[in-house]
């Protein structure tokens, strides 16, 4: 390795230096650390690059799920019509190993600027991005249920635009593509694009350095369905923003459809026109939360799917608890494991799992405390929370109350007297009542011990 090393030149090092800050930029840290970290630029000749990989396996896991990235990095660094080839070190010592074509020839880092004769020739969504792979959950729901009325009957629903928002790894751009595959699946004829905000910029930027404005104007004109992804990238572009302002116009009063993404909601933008900003409004502005714990287990389990990944309950559990903010994270998570578990032919275990999702996450255990427990239980019951610490002794009021009192004494390390004083001022008598009363009743009530197990699992995650 060391005489490979020694023969690069530092032109290679520092481009390929590049195509990593790229990388690092787009993924999760996980993601990056394992698949392109460990990456050596072995050649670039007669407009070749080569790369060095540990192992066929991280060849085929790249080319399957970050050629799209890695062909817009290349391409960036090294410029167009570069080829790609992977080579597996065989002898570390020698330097033999086995050359790997890539099977994606690296394509344009820019949609087409002239207006395009079809469909065919748009830049494509990414593939992956489907509705079939969309777990749906209530974080998603309503911007989900948005872009499948979207889909049947584009440019014609009272959302137009359709504004998502949300937080970094939520699955914006995931269903944003969606709805534009949905689409072109269900009218083949309609001419679908998808663009950055960053990318819009940069066509606007050399359209107008090169005089070619009207075609820039027209080639967005033509389009059916408008996807801009990270519309908060406009920020402080007034001329970006002016012709975009034109563009949305036209479309919108064609009732041709416009998708629009954002981290923040409309009202939250800055440095934005202020007549933008009220288009953006004109439609429905839909949020995509951060996933919930069920959400989080339902994606990892239909990516475990996907990938042909078997987990233990434990392990999908321990993930679905720990990793709260990001669908990236998650997939990040499940790459790494299946690398680790590949590269060093161990079992995926907990151990594992922890030592992974360190490194993405503070893992800390969760203490549930009275408040969680009456929170959880006013929810479950479908009773206020001023009802459970109130005297009013209704018996569905009491029988709830009673159930509070016992998770908070089985969940909590509160004492009888705190949690007495936490549900209305009663006394420690009263609580530990509660405590033997569920207790006994759980031994003959089926429907009360679901209660039970549904609120632990609940406050457990």
């Amino acid at each position: 390795m060391h005489s490979l090393l020694t023969k690069m030149t530092p032109t290679i090092q520092q481009q390929w230096a590049q195509c990593q800050t790229i990388l690092a930029d787009n993924l999760t840290s996980s993601a990056y650390q394992t698949w392109f970290a460990p990456i050596v630029p072995l050649q670039y000749a007669e407009g070749t690059l080569v790369l060095q990989v540990k192992s066929q396996f991280v060849a085929e896991y790249i080319e399957e799920n970050y050629i799209p990235l890695l062909s817009a990095a290349i391409i960036r660094v090294f410029g167009q019509g570069t080829r790609l080839e992977y080579r597996v070190l065989v002898d570390s010592t020698s330097g033999a190993g086995t050359t790997l074509p890539s099977s994606g020839a690296p394509a344009s880092a820019r949609p087409i600027q002239q207006p395009a004769a079809s469909n065919n020739d748009l830049p494509s969504l990414n593939e992956l991005y489907t509705f079939d792979s969309f777990v749906a959950g209530e974080p998603n729901k309503l911007a989900r249920t948005a872009g499948l009325a979207i889909s049947k009957q584009p440019g014609y629903t009272a959302f137009n635009p359709l504004f998502i928002y949300g937080g970094s790894g939520v699955g914006k751009t995931h269903l944003a593509c969606a709805i534009g595959h949905q689409v072109q699946a269900l009218h083949p004829q309609a001419r679908v694009l998808y663009v950055s905000a960053n990318t819009f910029k940069l066509q606007y930027q050399d359209a107008r350095k090169e005089n070619r404005i009207p075609d820039f104007l027209n080639f967005y004109q033509s389009v059916d369905v408008l996807i801009v992804d990270d519309i908060q990238y406009f920020a402080g572009l007034k001329g970006t923003q002016d012709t975009f302002f034109h563009i949305f116009n036209y479309l919108q009063q064609s009732r041709k459809q416009l998708i629009l993404t954002s981290d923040r909601p409309p009202i939250e933008l800055k440095d934005i026109e202020e007549r933008l900003l009220t288009r953006f409004k004109w439609g429905l502005a839909a949020e995509i939360a951060r996933p919930d714990y069920q959400l989080r287990k339902d994606i990892l389990l239909s990516k475990m799917r996907r990938d042909g990944i078997t987990l233990s309950d434990e392990i999908v559990d321990f993930i679905a608890l720990n990793v709260r903010d990001s669908v990236r994270d998650l997939e990040g998570i499940l790459a790494s494991l299946l690398a680790h578990s590949t590269l060093t032919d161990k079992e995926i275990d907990l151990a594992l799992t922890e030592q992974v999702v360190s490194h993405i996450v503070a893992v800390q255990p969760h203490r549930t405390t009275i408040e969680d427990v009456l929170e959880e239980v006013s929810k479950h019951f479908n009773i206020p929370q001023r009802a459970l610490v109130s005297q009013n002794r209704a018996k569905e009021i009491a029988q709830a109350r009673h159930v509070a009192a016992y998770l908070s004494k089985k969940l909590t390390d509160s004492s009888l007297t705190e949690i007495g004083f936490r549900m209305g001022r009663r006394t420690h008598a009263t609580i530990l009542h509660s405590v033997s009363y569920v207790n006994e009743q759980l031994e003959f009530d089926p429907v009360l011990r679901q209660h039970i197990a549904q609120l632990k699992s609940a406050l457990h995650h």
